[in-house]
């Protein structure tokens, strides 16, 4: 991160669960709270562009050659080779931009790439694992999303058990059972952390 930005630092506020946890429902949420000042960090990956999904809103998506310039580069705060070349990340300049228009930064993020956030930023960020109730609700509501094979689906649940053993290792646990109190619950957390 350049030094220019360090006396203007924004907070970095990371969501991470297991897919089906309900984190991304409850950043969306939260994004919609003009008073808390977010902005969602976008990741760049080097898969294929999905559906209806749209570049620099989605995601930034770069070749995978590019992407792996910009890890030699030292340009990722965080990243990761999820599947065989199928890389995710953070890019230092997207934190950057919204910091720069004076906004705190909000990530949907896996496990792993939350941690290290965490890690490089002790300071500046609070780290959520939005836990469900269980894992047979998290196959429920895998599949009741109805937006993939049972394939991917059970590739999701295998990773689960892992996922939530990281659970401790993060700032706070928001448990998902009831959504509008695990809303309220992460309101509070991140209107709290943002005012110190």
């Amino acid at each position: 991160m350049s030094k220019t930005n360090e006396n203007k630092k924004g907070r970095l506020i990371v969501f991470s669960a297991p897919s089906g946890s309900g984190k991304t429902t409850i950043v969306r949420h939260l994004l919609k709270q003009k008073e808390l000042n977010l902005e969602f960090s976008i990741s760049a990956t080097s898969r294929e562009k999905r559906g209806n999904e749209q570049p620099g809103k989605d995601y930034y998506y770069l070749s995978l050659k590019e992407f792996k310039t910009k890890i030699k580069n030292d340009e990722f705060l965080e990243w990761e080779e999820v599947y065989r070349d199928n890389f995710y990340g953070t890019l230092k300049s997207e934190v950057e931009r919204i910091w720069a228009k004076g906004k705190h930064v909000i990530f949907d993020i896996d496990v792993s790439g939350g941690l290290r956030i965490k890690r490089k930023f002790p300071e500046e960020t609070i780290a959520i694992f939005v836990k469900p109730p269980d894992l047979n609700e998290l196959v429920r509501r895998l599949k009741d999303r109805g937006e993939e094979s049972e394939e991917k689906i059970s590739m999701r649940v295998a990773k689960a058990p892992a996922e939530l053993a990281t659970a401790p290792l993060f700032d706070e646990i928001v448990v998902n059972s009831n959504l509008e109190e695990a809303l309220k619950n992460a309101y509070d957390l991140v209107s709290e952390f943002i005012k110190t």
